[in-house]
Formats: C-alpha cells, sequence, structure tokens
C-alpha cells in the first residue's frame, strides 16, 4: 500500500463531558493535563499532555448545556457497560495510579497484566471511564 504523500496526523479528539469548567479543573488539578485553551463562557475546554508539548489535544467536549442528545446517549451507555472513552498510557502504573489514588481518583480496574503489558481503569469524576496502560 503506498504512502500518502501528504499524509496527517491527530490533532485534537473529543472527550464528552456535561461541564467542561468542572472537567477542565479535574482534568488539570487532578490528573495533571495542561491548558491548550479555556473559555468557560463558551463552553470551551482544551487540555494537553505535558510529556507531549506538540502532541494530541483533548477537546472536554460538552454535553450540556442544549447538548447534542445522540452524545448524552452514547457518553451514558458506555458508562453503564464500564467501557473506556479513551486510553492514557505512564510509564510506571504503579506510581501513577498511587498518586491518582492520592487526590481522590477512583478506580474501577486495579492495574493488571496483560499481554501488551499493564492496564488500569478509572472514572473521569465526568461519567467517563478512562483505560490507562503501561505497555512493555
Amino acid at each position: 500500500m503506498a504512502q500518502n504523500k501528504h499524509p496527517m496526523k491527530v490533532a485534537m479528539v473529543s472527550i464528552f463531558v456535561a461541564d467542561p469548567a468542572k472537567a477542565f479543573k479535574y482534568y488539570t488539578e487532578v490528573l495533571g493535563f495542561e491548558e491548550v485553551m479555556f473559555m468557560p463562557e463558551h463552553y470551551i475546554a482544551i487540555v494537553k499532555s505535558p510529556l507531549v508539548p506538540n502532541g494530541v489535544n483533548i477537546l472536554l467536549e460538552p454535553t450540556e448545556p442544549g447538548g447534542i442528545e445522540i452524545a448524552r446517549q452514547y457518553k451514558k451507555k458506555l458508562y453503564e457497560m464500564g467501557i473506556p472513552v479513551m486510553s492514557f498510557s505512564a510509564e510506571d502504573i504503579a506510581l501513577t495510579v498511587e498518586e491518582l489514588k492520592a487526590k481522590g481518583v477512583k478506580f474501577k480496574k486495579e492495574p493488571e497484566k496483560t499481554d501488551f503489558g499493564y492496564e488500569a481503569v478509572f472514572d473521569d469524576d465526568n461519567g467517563n471511564y478512562i483505560q490507562l496502560i503501561q505497555i512493555d
């Protein structure tokens, strides 16, 4: 298969949240992400990992007020099913989990050995499960 002459990269992904201001505070103060853009009056909150300055941004996409109904349903069903909406990685999952627990993060699944490394799942306090992985 031929390589594109003008390849693309992922610039931004979305996580649906009811309240972008609440989510922004959690993602920056608890999870340690950095602000890219925060305009709460316009329901815009974008964060990024401090480890990858030019990496993928995360848009904390509002489902309220006046959000798209299908987005609310999608978010709710994934949470009810226990399915993570996104994966984050850690160099040392045990230390990361310990640090997050000290900040009050609730884990649905403790770190567990898998075929690819280790996996844990936590609740982002905004109605989403996030997978945390460490690849061996």
